[in-house]
């Protein structure tokens, strides 16, 4: 008897959890994988493509062609292909004959422009960093750790269940008080629960993830709409025509009054300009989809916790409208599920459980830890 005695304190001592190693403030992530992709490629893909631009510039060296006259020298040539990059001004005629002006200096600024969506597409980011992840850590923090302790209380339940049941001279005696402080909700964990009920009512957690994919949808669109006023207004002119005759060539009569010029890097901003509103147009399915994850819980980490006794906030609909932070809470334990070592546990449990023949002998994880410890001969079946 002693041997079997042995084995069953063993056994329970083992399923206990060990106390973590290291801080878990270090591993926790406080941003979902689905965030984590679009900030890489929101911000990364201007810089790498304007990295790309300002390398063909450095290498290539001017990035305008002019046809000068024959018979200017190379010094003249050198003046009017950097007087027309410097002016960018298209000189032409209407369908009437006037002379008309269309400037071309967006095409300068462009990689600028780009450096500047770079910029916008972080600002949400530094929101999320700043304005909500120090409360979610905090969040996070607790809430995994009560989980872990509630397992460990659990099976420091039975550990004493099992004690009083030794020296009990009436097991009968001991299921009857056993299964009525299971009904008058003895083995609950108020504190856990209840804080988990109480972020039912909070909503800055959601306020501000909702805020800050709206901004990064609003600048998507911005950035698509102002790629596409470029493509409709200049990027289809490589081409142009200058004229040099200001200041004091303004009286030169060897000086024609315009000189055709042609943008080296003209097809460039069209293939970088192209790769960015591309991206982007994808990726807004992406942003909506990590809203809308808010109008519907994820009820599959509640209910494996649901094994603990007396924790049954799905089972007795605590859970109201999912616009909440616990609802954003729920979706960042389930990135953080490695840093979870109860969840494995009650999930193999909740497992063996559906392939049990008789599911009614085990509710809880109480219940699968007597089973185990051998007290399932004395225990009455529900």
């Amino acid at each position: 008897m002693s041997l079997s005695h042995t084995a069953a304190e063993y056994m329970l001592s083992d399923a206990l959890l060990p106390d973590p190693g290291g801080s878990r403030a270090k591993g926790l992530r406080l941003e979902l994988p689905s965030d984590r992709l679009l900030k890489f490629v929101t911000v990364g893909l201007p810089l790498f493509l304007v990295s790309l631009a300002f390398a063909r510039e450095f290498s290539a060296g001017s990035q305008i062609s002019c046809f000068s006259p024959t018979n200017f020298t190379g010094k003249q040539s050198a003046y009017v292909d950097v007087a027309c990059w410097d002016s960018l001004l298209h000189h032409g005629f209407d369908t009437e004959g006037h002379a008309v002006t269309k400037s071309l200096w967006a095409l300068k600024v462009f990689p600028y422009s780009l450096l500047v969506v770079a910029v916008l597409m972080y600002l949400p980011y530094l929101l999320w960093r700043y304005a909500a992840a120090p409360a979610l850590h905090s969040d996070l923090l607790f809430i995994i750790d009560e989980l872990d302790k509630s397992y460990n209380r659990s099976v420091r339940l039975v550990q004493h269940m099992r004690k009083v049941q030794q020296a009990s001279a009436e097991p009968e005696r001991f299921w009857e008080e056993y299964e009525r402080a299971r009904q008058e909700r003895y083995f609950e964990f108020p504190l856990l629960e209840r804080y988990l009920t109480c972020k039912q009512h909070a909503h800055s957690l959601v306020f501000i993830y909702i805020l800050r994919n709206l901004l990064l949808l609003l600048f998507l669109a911005a950035t698509c709409l102002y790629l596409v006023f470029l493509h409709l207004n200049i990027f289809f002119q490589d081409e142009f025509s200058c004229s040099i005759k200001t200041g004091l060539l303004q009286e030169e009569p060897h000086i024609p009054p315009l000189i055709p010029c042609k943008l080296v890097f003209f097809s460039i901003f069209q293939l970088i300009s192209l790769s960015v509103g591309g991206v982007y147009i994808l990726l807004m399915p992406v942003v909506i989809y990590n809203a809308l994850q808010l109008c519907q819980w994820d009820k599959g980490l509640l209910s494996i916790y649901e094994m603990l006794p007396a924790f049954d906030l799905l089972s007795r609909k605590m859970l109201t409208c999912p616009v909440n932070d616990l609802n954003v809470i729920l979706l960042f334990l389930r990135a953080n599920i490695s840093e979870l070592t109860s969840f494995g546990r009650l999930n193999a449990v909740s497992a063996l459980r559906e392939a049990t023949t008789n599911k009614q002998d085990i509710d809880t994880v109480v219940d699968f830890m007597t089973l185990l410890a051998g007290l399932e001969t004395t225990k009455p079946k529900h």
